[in-house]
């Protein structure tokens, strides 16, 4: 199917109409800000002497294909008013400030140099991290105090598959001022990252065997809808397994008479419900979309119950906090938190 021409002035529609728009007509490159930021990871691998090519490209998420040397960038990333269309659809924007991208482009690079290398076939690289072989899963219960492994992107990530932990450790390394010697003092991860030192320090200015700027579901390929890709993207992050608040719910909040004309709980949720949800994501990792769905149905079960608040405002905010984020660590640990790559 042709790609079909979108007026000039699209950044002025509404919502409603962008979502109408084809992924694949959308006029998009990388340039400005985000070609800035995919050079400074380009300066940064050549201070250490990497010098393999990258090719950078617009596709609907984070990913680098298996075995090329292409990272895919999320294509709203390209254009200030698509930005603003995925924090309204989806609460916020992954990768969206300077040094979130750039910890996720170094983590993408880290897949990268690993296909340009072929390191995977490497013994001792699958001794220390894994074997590359291991499926996917997913889904994976990530242990928040393990030091195995580095931290980096949020989640837990590195503890997700042994490719994963790679790419991880690979960030880390590279990470300008990153100190990682003195972080992870004590730590198991540091033999990780010793020998991603030795290792990355053998390929100084060695060409790569491997040049695949192969491109896996770029934007021109992507003929859906937005209003079709971010209803997928929601059902990817939505929350699928049955919770049951009630008990946490009545520790804060009542349906005794004598609390009648204190305000609802859902209206007192209500109000704090951004808040609160940027602060439990930060803590956690969760994306906030996932953490809003929990807030719904909280909200949904207090009117049920017909609770109102029984404590002083900022005793419950407090609180309501560390609910929230006592369930969204259950979200983890019951095996629900979906693995995005």
């Amino acid at each position: 199917m042709p790609k079909r021409p979108v007026h000039e002035t699209w950044p002025e529609l509404d919502d409603d109409g962008l979502l109408e728009l084809r992924m694949a007509d959308l006029p998009l490159a990388i340039e400005g800000t985000l070609a800035q930021r995919t050079e400074q990871l380009g300066d940064e691998l050549r201070a250490r002497g990497l010098n393999f090519p990258l090719h950078f490209y617009l596709s609907d998420e984070w990913f680098t294909p298996d075995g090329a040397t292409a990272i895919a960038i999320p294509f709203y990333l390209a254009h200030p008013r698509l930005e603003k269309l995925e924090e309204t659809q989806m609460l916020e924007v992954e990768g969206g400030e300077h040094e979130w991208c750039m910890r996720i482009l170094r983590h993408e690079a880290g897949h990268a140099i690993d296909n340009a290398y072929r390191l995977r076939r490497r013994a001792k690289r699958r001794e220390v991290f894994g074997s590359p072989a291991e499926p996917y899963p997913e889904f994976y219960t990530p242990k928040p105090y393990s030091k195995s492994f580095v931290l980096h992107l949020d989640s837990w990530y590195a503890q997700s598959h042994p490719d994963e932990d790679f790419a991880e450790t690979f960030a880390v390394w590279l990470t300008p001022n990153s100190e990682w010697r003195q972080r992870y003092t004590g730590w198991k991860a540091l033999p990780k990252l010793a020998y991603m030192d030795a290792l990355m320090g053998s390929l100084r200015d060695v060409p790569p065997p491997v040049q695949n700027p192969q491109e896996g579901d770029a934007l021109p390929t992507l003929k859906i809808t937005l209003r079709q890709h971010y209803r997928n993207k929601r059902r990817h992050y939505g929350v699928d397994y049955p919770n049951f608040y009630d008990r946490d719910l009545r520790r804060l909040f009542s349906d005794a008479p004598e609390f009648t004309s204190h305000m609802t709980a859902a209206q007192f949720i209500s109000r704090i419900r951004r808040q609160v949800r940027r602060v439990v994501a930060g803590w956690t990792g969760i994306y906030q979309y996932t953490i809003d769905q929990v807030l719904e149905e909280m909200i949904s079960r207090c009117r049920e119950l017909k609770l109102r608040l029984a404590v002083p405002e900022e005793q419950a905010r407090q609180e309501f906090t560390v609910l929230l984020t006592v369930q969204a660590m259950n979200y983890l640990h019951s095996g629900g938190h979906r693995l995005f790559l």
